[in-house]
């Protein structure tokens, strides 16, 4: 079983915000965009999504504890015929990153998103080509094996490494995917960021990933929010970066230009740049409604 821990680089007892920063900056490192090793980088968000979701962690973690955990319906499986029947693996589902800013997270847009999709190929109608049944297992899948003699003989199934167990193999193979049941086709789908969509959050959409295996997977769709017109998102909180020269720190009030409508913020008389300024209620509409959060930094050039 893969550590994902030390894929991640965080130890067992890491926080989610541990994890996620963690997560956050080796995703950017290692982003085949950004000519990073594929492989890696799958591994990566492979960790993440587990350890990232308490339910997947708890179980995640009771696995590593008892890895013999469920041995015992292996066992039942084997003698009670389960290896000889094949099962139909269900289609994996596709993780794409999307980036959003701060403010499109409160307005909650509409967003068009384009990405590369594996669909079944028109030619063969995902098929591949045409099949025959496999002549080294009789389209069961898997051969069987004895080993030892005597009264200590054991019989085992292994799968078919002529069909990979599968059970059948191709006649004629399409000539326009060769063979892979798939081809690759540019998508475009608009989706609607919900409001107060957080870092590192997913969300489904259903049968818009890859064909495989006669079915599309799901779509998963992976937020991160960047910071955006001076506005950042710090969990329910709405966090401005006000930068004022001489003159306005004068005046009595500053415009705020809040998602809602500009704010008139009436400043103190004793301005300190090391103290936000706290508007009840103005950050993102969760449960717990955030605040906005105001940092005032004196920026001007000296004559």
């Amino acid at each position: 079983m893969e550590n994902y821990y030390s894929i991640l680089g965080v130890g067992e007892e890491a926080t989610q915000d541990e994890i996620k920063k963690t997560y956050r900056k080796l995703a950017m490192e290692h982003h085949p965009d950004k000519g990073g090793d594929g492989e890696k980088f799958k591994k990566i968000s492979e960790a993440y999504e587990t350890l990232s979701d308490d339910g997947k962690r708890q179980q995640y973690d009771n696995q590593r504890k008892n890895p013999f955990g469920n041995f015992g319906s292996m066992f039942n499986d084997f003698f009670n015929g389960g290896f000889h029947t094949q099962r139909k693996t269900s289609a994996p589902e596709k993780v794409i990153d999307v980036n959003i800013g701060a403010l499109e997270s409160y307005l909650s847009p509409e967003k068009t998103i384009v990405y590369e999709r594996k669909v079944g190929c028109s030619g063969c109608g995902g098929q591949g080509g045409e099949k025959q049944t496999c002549t080294s297992c009789n389209g069961s899948g898997f051969n069987v094996v004895k080993m030892g003699n005597g009264l200590f003989t054991q019989v085992f199934h292994q799968p078919c490494n002529v069909c990979k167990g599968q059970g059948m193999v191709y006649k004629t193979v399409c000539g326009t995917c060769k063979g892979h049941t798939t081809t690759s086709n540019i998508e475009t789908l608009k989706i609607k960021i919900p409001h107060g969509a957080g870092d590192g959050q997913f969300f489904r959409v259903q049968n818009k990933g890859d064909y495989f295996n006669g079915s599309y997977g799901n779509l998963v769709i992976r937020v991160f929010v960047n910071p955006e017109n001076n506005f950042e998102k710090r969990e329910n909180d709405l966090v401005y970066h006000a930068y004022l020269n001489l003159e306005e720190i004068q005046k009595d009030n500053l415009e705020i230009p809040h998602p809602e409508g500009t704010l008139s913020i009436k400043l103190p008389k004793e301005i300190d740049t090391s103290k936000p300024l706290r508007i009840k209620s103005k950050g993102y509409k969760l449960d717990g409604q955030g605040d906005l959060i105001i940092y005032l930094n004196v920026k001007f050039i000296r004559k």
